[in-house]
């Protein structure tokens, strides 16, 4: 606790993030729940990383919400992609992978006086956080050059905090190239833009990493040497940047702050370390209680302590929220967090399994704060378990993948220039392992670095250390890249205007017709005869352009939450003239619907249209979507409640369910998710459809899913009841869709396929009503010509096919028993063969028509008939080549077979190894087999 002055009231987490939320709601900001790690719908982001992502659209134009000021904790996650903190933790005091971000928003409402206003009563008010002014100091922009804009120094910020009573020396101006990086925030190279003032707290000079003020002079502020942490960061959204650079005032500027809970509470606590508040010493406890080692004991394992306390946290609340282990993606970044963490346990001599343990330690201390945890435990659970039992047989792997590529690397050299020193296996120089097969072990594999470099280094060679790096730089280069996505934009100003005073009424609840829809706006998209035309808003759309219509009202359905888009056209209100086709149709803003249609004829703004969706490719959308509520009931009911979506998709001809599980679901629990599904749709209730808010929705039992945002309030709720069920209900979730209307309408429901897309998600794909028909029609077709062509009736398929199928297995035991007997009647032939090296017996010889089980034999063979010698045999195979060597037991001291074997195999481009009596191995160049073969004596010679 040493520098950092200790509050009078001893604040804990939980007390922080309370009190936080509750200051703002007291100021009239909506207190708003925080979203998923996986961000929804925007693919710039590989993980939520701040409070701003849930409200991003807010801040561009495209969504409003019923509120102006909001406040939330978010979770959010730092590790991957562009923002990666993850080779950071554990070493320093501040960096976390998982961590929660406290935040107040003004979506256009209040400014710069009133943000300041109220970040100075919460830290400094004795009735809130009660921090010294004397501790903090307060930065503002400073002014710069941005391309060509000059931005001009904020002379607004620093009279907001002189006015609150900030002391003037501690208003600290960052201009220029510093004041770009640290004091101006921008969304994307496009988009909302602005100065930002940061509040950083003087930890004192104990907090220095450098020294300062104990082992070297004394720092003043800024200094980054640690002593200084910024606690809270208020953006200040005043521009818009557009694609030329240009920067234009917004007219109704937003205020985004963010405030890191593990930084103001090492703040309030008194301490120096994030780790050593109450958010992870509990984590640090449990470790301490499950491994041998523990702090006290082992100081010098601290860093390994802290690993595991914030990698249990990320990977707990990573898998709570939907992600799974992979080898790609978010996906990637959990495995990599989690084998991180288990490296780590393994120095610290922790049972297996582990960090299963520790991730109820982490639900035991967060899941007051967040209750999805809780929810979750049992499949979070089993997700650990499972990937802490692969990364113990990966780790195994890796290993032998290191020894056999330090085999292979002693293989040229030693087998041409020192043959007596490489296969008696003595090790005769120093060479350097492959800096990007290093890397591969460490991030496929999951060998630590210190391990590969002490097997490498016992192997006398050493570690190109600098291509590792260059590996782990392109390795993040693309990690960055494949998640760059495309920076969001404003919304159109056409769009973002009309959204303004406007939304469109969405009639596609109530049927497929409706006529005297008034065009709003038009966006043209192309036509041959403008084609130079800036494409944008305009008052017509003439024949065969290509644009988007904002209608007042729409029966198209506009694509979302795992719906597709209605198609349709456009007609004159008597439904005599075709005017449009609509191809499809989305939202450019919350709450309109653009059309993506063709012009037949000439549509202005104001005309009014009769709109007509295709009424039979809805009919088989919403049958679909109904019968996805019930597969997914099902699914929970019969594999178990750890079941959540993970993606969904509702088409005309068929419907894809993605779903957390960790084993293959079998044919019996396939009928039965089947038989449950068709009986629910035999008992024909009435869909129940209303609209409530988000916390009585969830209140009353509503399923909402992983990744999906959802409003406070107006959420619709889609229920299928059933009078059997002890809730009154089957299926019951917050779903925006359509659907039939009566559950009967489905009509039935046949699962088509199952199968696995991601590590611990499977994927069922089924047809309904006309298509589960066309389905059993297409099957009942193949049944009737395998029928005909194995001339029985349909009855007698199974037994005919089960007939031919020994048939088969008879006679390939035949041919190969024919092989076998083939490859031994070669056996006095090679031996003829014999070569005399040095007195000892050799036989290096190609065969042919033979199998590897027949090479093999062969081996055996002629060595028992040689009774002391070598043999080594080659056969072409499949276009490749396949070797073997045998060494009789009175040669192996002398002669090892592996080492032999891995030197023919490197002459042909192959690799290989095993025992010293027997290896085998495969090669790609065919055409050297017989020169590679006649090089044996000349190998082993010098050996004897």
């Amino acid at each position: 606790m040493t520098g950092n002055t200790i509050r009078e009231k001893s604040w804990s987490g939980n007390d922080i993030r309370k009190a936080f939320l509750d200051f703002f709601k007291s100021k009239g900001h909506a207190i708003v729940r925080s979203s998923s790690l996986v961000p929804h719908g925007d693919a710039t982001l590989l993980f939520t990383n701040a409070g701003m992502n849930q409200f991003k659209d807010v801040f561009l134009g495209l969504e409003k919400r019923d509120y102006k000021r909001a406040t939330s904790c978010q979770k959010c996650v730092r590790a991957g992609g562009k923002h990666n903190d993850l080779e950071n933790v554990g070493f320093t005091k501040r960096h976390h992978t998982f961590f929660e971000m406290l935040g107040n928003f003004s979506f256009g409402d209040y400014y710069k006086e009133d943000a300041i206003t109220y970040a100075w009563e919460l830290l400094t008010s004795p009735q809130w956080f009660n921090i010294p002014v004397g501790k903090m100091y307060f930065t503002v922009f400073g002014g710069a050059d941005l391309g060509s804009n000059q931005i001009a120094f904020d002379h607004l910020a620093v009279q907001s905090w002189e006015k609150v009573g900030a002391p003037t020396e501690r208003i600290v101006r960052i201009s220029g190239a510093e004041g770009l990086k640290e004091n101006f925030w921008t969304m994307g190279d496009t988009g909302p833009c602005g100065p930002c003032s940061e509040i950083h707290y003087d930890m004192g000079p104990a907090a220095s990493d450098l020294g300062h003020g104990t082992r070297a002079p004394e720092c003043t502020f800024p200094c980054d040497c640690g002593r200084y942490v910024e606690i809270w960061n208020l953006v200040f959204m005043q521009f818009n940047r557009d694609t030329s650079g240009s920067l234009t005032p917004l007219p109704k500027p937003c205020v985004d702050t963010g405030m890191g809970l593990e930084r103001v509470a090492a703040v309030l606590r008194g301490v120096i370390s994030n780790y050593d508040t109450d958010l992870f010493i509990p984590l640090i406890n449990r470790a301490e209680a499950l491994c041998s080692s523990t702090l006290t004991t082992r100081p010098d394992l601290a860093a390994s302590f802290r690993i595991i306390a914030d990698h249990s946290r990320a990977a707990t609340f990573l898998i709570s929220d939907g992600v799974v282990p992979s080898n790609e993606g978010r996906g990637y970044v959990l495995r990599k967090i989690i084998r991180r963490a288990l490296r780590h346990s393994r120095i610290l001599g922790a049972p297996s399994p582990f960090l299963s343990k520790m991730s109820d330690a982490v639900r035991t201390l967060m899941a007051g704060a967040y209750p999805e945890l809780a929810e979750n435990a049992e499949r979070v659970n089993h997700v650990l378990d499972e990937e802490e039992l692969r990364f113990s047989r990966t780790v195994n792997i890796g290993l032998k993948r290191l020894e056999e590529d330090l085999n292979e690397l002693r293989g040229p050299v030693s087998i041409e220039h020192h043959a007596r020193e490489q296969l008696r296996a003595t090790p005769f120089t120093v060479g350097q392992y492959a800096g990007d097969k290093a890397f591969r072990l460490y991030d496929t594999y999951g060998l630590p670095r210190d391990f590969i470099e002490d097997v490498v280094r016992d192997a006398a060679f050493s570690v190109d250390w600098g291509g590792f790096e260059r590996a782990m730089q392109e390795q993040r280069t693309r990690a960055r890249a494949s998640w760059k996505g495309g920076a969001k934009e404003a919304a159109n100003p056409a769009y973002a205007k009309l959204a303004d005073t406007f939304r469109t009424e969405p009639d596609f609840y109530f049927g497929t017709t409706a006529k005297d829809c008034r065009i709003e706006a038009i966006i043209l998209l192309g036509g041959a005869h403008c084609a130079d035309a800036k494409l944008g808003p305009v008052n017509e759309l003439i024949p065969g352009e290509s644009g988007e219509v904002v209608l007042d009202r729409t029966v198209i359905y506009a694509e979302s939450g795992g719906q597709v888009a209605d198609t349709g056209m456009f007609y004159d209100n008597s439904e005599a003239q075709l005017l449009a086709e609509v191809k499809g149709a989305f939202y450019p803003v919350a709450g309109l619907v653009a059309h993506k249609v063709v012009a037949k004829e000439t549509l202005r703004v104001g005309d009014r249209v009769a709109v007509v969706a295709d009424a039979e490719r809805r009919a088989r959308i919403i049958r679909n979507h109904s019968g996805t509520h019930l597969v997914n009931a099902a699914l929970r009911n019969i594999l178990g409640r750890h079941v959540k979506q993970a993606g969904s998709l509702n088409a005309p001809e068929r419907l894809r369910f993605d779903f957390s599980h960790f084993a293959h679901v079998d044919a019996e629990e396939l009928r039965d998710i089947e038989q449950q599904v068709n009986d629910e749709i035999r008992l024909n209730t009435e869909i129940e459809t209303n609209v409530t808010s988000l916390e009585e929705a969830l209140a009353s039992g509503a399923l909402a899913f992983f990744g999906d945002r959802y409003p406070e309030h107006n959420v619709r709720v889609v229920t299928i009841p059933d009078p059997r069920a002890a809730r009154g209900f089957y299926s019951k979730e917050l779903c925006g869709g359509t659907h039939v209307q009566r559950v009967g309408d489905i009509g039935v429901l046949k699962i088509v396929s199952e199968e696995s897309v991601a590590a611990g998600v499977r994927r069922i794909e089924a047809v309904t009503g006309i298509g589960a028909l066309e389905h059993f029609q297409n099957q009942a077709e193949i049944l009737r010509k395998l029928a005909s062509q194995l001339n029985v009736g349909e009855d007698g398929i199974l037994a005919q096919v089960e007939k031919l199928s020994q048939t088969a297995k008879q006679l390939e035991k035949e041919l190969e028993a024919q092989k076998r007997k083939g490859a031994l009647s070669q056996v006095d032939e090679l031996a003829a063969r014999v070569q005399m090296v040095k007195g000892v017996k050799v036989i290096a010889a190609e065969v042919g028509n033979v199998d590897r089980e027949g090479l093999r034999q062969l081996v055996d063979s002629l060595r028992q008939k040689l009774g002391s010698g070598v043999v080594a045999l080659g056969m072409p195979e499949d276009g490749k080549v396949a070797l073997i060597t045998g060494v009789t037991k009175d040669l192996t001291a002398k002669i090892h077979a592996g080492k032999l074997i891995q030197a023919l195999a490197k002459r042909l481009g192959g690799s290989g190894g095993g025992r010293p009596d027997l290896a085998e191995a495969g090669g790609k160049d065919t055409t050297g087999l017989k020169v590679a073969l006649e090089s044996v004596p000349s190998l082993i010679e010098p050996l004897l």
